[in-house]
């Protein structure tokens, strides 16, 4: 973990956070916190740019005021929406022998990954690097001050819709700052909540948020499936503000007061009845508290059920690690009973242990924090050509020097998921069911 301040921005849809972290002689201390209603973004999404840029100014203004520094840039998220994860191989021709690989032959085998598998109505986030070959020497992390003749790059690319991306960029400035990176948000939670192992033998993540709910399988390191599902917390408390006819505000108060997420078939103990302001009505009505919980269940198992059909599809639930749940919806009491109850398989709960962030709708914004401060070199390297080295893509007529042989080779490996004329979805169960053969 490098030592330094770093500061993380998370636009959520209910709420935007800010989280001001220093990180001495490998230890992250969290300095400094924002949380501040998110204006102008909906299901995820930001539909009014000058709303959403003044909330990031609030966010920012609370977490200098309690860390007393001066904020001029930020790590920001970007959320799952509209993503993109295509596992690729790109092979480029160093152009002169005995040229050391430096940062100029990276930006152009980011250009072939560009013109290979970037839609034209998508942009390049970031890329997840397996490994590098060169001249056929393979297993190697990082290229740079090597020579050879060619190189090759195994990994994932995710890419964004290019609105969703614009909007992030042009809200930040808008307020007021730089970007110092931007960080796809289930693969920077993955690092935080995750254990080496859970990571590398397979684990899921689902992230409930209170506008919408993200549901993540992470392999090998590397994020395989991420979607999202436009249902969150503050679906359930509309849905208790509408069964019993009282405020949003009160119905808040319901949920996070006395709600828990699951009843089961026995009759709860101490099931006390809850006094209720009802819309429209002088006095109050009373209802049990177990009654509250049905509304809550119901909303979850609904989620719940949508996310386990998008696994299935995949196979992920087979993956070795269970499920780690997170978010501020996570935060119910009885979650975990709900999940298992639908799942089947191990469920945990992740809690932040941060001095002042204890809670789990912080998780997203620690996370930030947290992977950029552990992020390899190479990594930050190719994050930062990709964010401020305008790249284009390599015309598809330049020469590649494929290598036969090494391909071959590679396509008895987890590659195997290269097959061309593929839809996406059909890549995906083909990679999940690669790891189960």
């Amino acid at each position: 973990m490098k030592d330094g301040i770093y500061t993380s921005l998370d636009i959520g849809t209910t709420s935007i956070k800010v989280i001001v972290s220093e990180v001495l002689n490998g230890q992250m201390n969290v300095i400094g916190v924002g949380s501040e209603r998110s204006n102008g973004i909906n299901k995820g999404l930001i539909i009014d740019i000058d709303e959403t840029a003044q909330s990031i100014s609030k966010a920012v203004k609370q977490a200098e005021e309690k860390s007393g520094l001066t904020i001029a840039s930020l790590i920001v998220g970007v959320p799952a929406l509209n993503i993109d994860i295509s596992p690729f191989h790109v092979v480029s021709a160093i152009e002169h022998s005995g040229q050391e690989i430096n940062e100029s032959v990276l930006k152009k085998m980011i250009g072939h990954i560009v013109n290979k598998k970037i839609a034209s109505d998508k942009t390049l986030l970031s890329v997840m690097i397996e490994e590098f070959i060169v001249d056929g020497f393979d297993g190697i992390k990082d290229p740079r001050k090597m020579v050879g003749e060619q190189i090759e790059l195994y990994g994932t690319a995710l890419s964004v819709s290019k609105t969703v991306l614009h909007n992030i960029k042009r809200s930040v400035n808008n307020a007021g700052y730089a970007i110092d990176d931007l960080i796809f948000q289930p693969k920077g939670m993955s690092e935080l909540v995750m254990s080496e192992d859970e990571r590398g033998f397979g684990t899921v993540q689902i992230d409930l948020g209170g506008g919408q709910t993200t549901v993540s399988a992470v392999h090998d390191h590397q994020v395989k499936f991420s979607s999202v599902i436009k249902e969150g917390g503050s679906n359930i408390t509309k849905d208790i503000s509408v069964v019993l006819n009282t405020s949003i505000k009160n119905a808040e108060r319901l949920k996070r007061e006395v709600g828990y997420a699951f009843v089961g078939n026995e009759e709860p103990e101490n099931d006390q009845n809850i006094s209720i302001d009802v819309v429209g009505q002088d006095h109050t009505i009373k209802v049990k508290e177990s009654y509250i919980a049905e509304i809550i269940e119901a909303r979850l198992a609904q989620i719940f059920e949508q996310v386990k059909e998008e696994l299935d599809d995949i196979g992920a639930l087979d993956l070795p690690g269970g499920i780690v749940l997170t978010g501020g919806t996570s935060a119910i009491p009885k979650l975990t009973d709900l999940a298992e109850e639908i799942f089947n398989v191990n469920i945990k709960t992740y809690i932040p242990d941060f001095m002042g962030v204890r809670y789990p709708s912080f998780t997203n914004a620690i996370a930030l924090v947290f992977y950029k401060a552990n992020m390899d070199d190479i990594h930050q390297v190719m994050n930062q050509l990709i964010l401020f080295g305008d790249i284009s893509p390599v015309s598809s007529s330049a020469p590649t020097n494929y290598s036969p042989a090494k391909v071959e080779h590679k396509q008895d490996s987890t590659h195997q998921n290269e097959t061309k004329n593929k839809s996406f979805m059909d890549s995906i169960k083909q990679l999940f069911g690669s790891f189960f053969d």
